[in-house]
């Protein structure tokens, strides 16, 4: 017991010297970042600085040669961090995203591009797009599929009329809470607010739990929490960025039906991503409408091996029962294998627009 105190004090001089260590590392690389601004803007003052396939390709890389005992993601998102801090010295991220702020479109974004980025907090899919075209924000995130309760159509529909390119991709595990104010009567819950989709994901838990409490619909989470601080009665379903920015307190935690709940989102911008090694490619395709045509279009994909991830139907906006086909699959567009299969569809299609080529989402 006697040596306690003194492997104690030499584990704290350990740990100071690590940090030390850590804080002139960061520096370095603080500093490296800004060179590398400083000869992108020296040759071409237009320059981009966040490269998408290049952050995915160290990120891949941290995880591939973390050992432990901090789990990959974990690490993933400690670099993250450092690469979003790097960023902002070369020029700051304007992120445009589906609001108010809380939602867990809010969350996606951070996720993916690190708290150092500004995020823009938009009250509609279209205006998110609209600000991205506009060059008012640099990026825009928005929700195209959930696990449970299937596609966004607002946002595919979006991509019919708009020339954004998917950029990435961020998957957030979806965790949805019950939350009251410090005014809330808890035994006198007869109201609750939350997003439609957040109702369907939790419909089995609040059948259970509170099968007379009035639901009501309203356009985000984040709303409900605002909602909840004004009313004795009532609670909000939500996740943990609304909890934390309104202040409200948990009285039941994980309530969604599926424990491995969670969302897609997009993100969008105006450039094309190079290849990042692990990449995923999207397409809207419109379909002559004759017997056959689904077949006609699925073919190249199977005669060439590439591996779809999604197929997703929507009318079409020129005809009366006519669709267009909405295909994620495994490849870049500028990959040999994929650019034969677009050649071909595009040969067989009445139209094809390739929405983009990205890396396939790392966190």
């Amino acid at each position: 017991m006697s040596d306690t105190p003194n492997n104690l004090d030499e584990l704290r001089q350990r740990i100071d010297q690590l940090d030390d260590n850590i804080l002139r590392l960061i520096s370095d690389r603080a500093r490296c970042a800004k060179q590398v601004a400083d000869i992108k803007t020296k040759d071409d003052p237009g320059t981009v600085f966040y490269r998408p396939e290049r952050e995915a390709q160290v990120l891949r890389r941290i995880m591939a040669l973390n050992d432990g005992p901090l789990d990959d993601e974990e690490m993933a998102r400690l670099f993250r961090e450092i690469m979003s801090a790097c960023l902002a010295l070369e020029q700051p991220v304007k992120v445009a995203y589906l609001g108010p702020e809380g939602t867990f479109t809010q969350q996606a974004a951070l996720k993916h591009f690190g708290h150092s980025a500004v995020s823009m907090p938009m009250a509609a899919i279209d205006d998110v797009f609209r600000e991205v075209e506009a060059g008012a924000a640099n990026y825009g995130v928005v929700p195209v599929e959930n696990s449970t309760e299937g596609v966004v159509n607002h946002t595919l529909d979006s991509f019919m009329d708009s020339a954004m390119q998917i950029d990435g991709e961020v998957v957030l595990r979806i965790h949805h809470h019950l939350l009251v104010s410090s005014n809330t009567l808890k035994d006198k819950v007869s109201r609750i607010y939350s997003h439609p989709q957040s109702f369907a994901q939790c419909r089995k838990w609040l059948d259970a739990h509170y099968p007379h409490a009035e639901r009501v619909a309203v356009a985000s989470n984040a709303e409900a929490a605002k909602l909840v601080k004004t009313e004795w009665h009532s609670a909000a379903i939500a996740g943990d960025m609304a909890a934390r920015l309104y202040g409200l307190e948990k009285i039941a935690e994980k309530i969604e039906d599926s424990p491995d709940n969670s969302t897609r989102f997009l993100i969008i911008g105006n450039h094309n991503v190079p290849m990042s090694g692990e990449d995923k490619t999207s397409i809207v395709v419109a379909m002559r409408n004759q017997p056959g045509a689904l077949h006609e279009l699925l073919e190249p994909f199977h005669r060439h091996q590439i591996d779809l991830t999604r197929l997703e139907t929507r009318p079409s906006r020129t005809g009366v029962w006519n669709y267009v086909f909405f295909i994620d699959f495994k490849g870049h567009r500028d990959e040999p294998e994929v650019a034969a299969v677009l050649e071909e569809v595009r040969l067989r299609s009445a139209e094809l627009k390739v929405l983009g080529s990205y890396p396939m989402g790392v966190l």
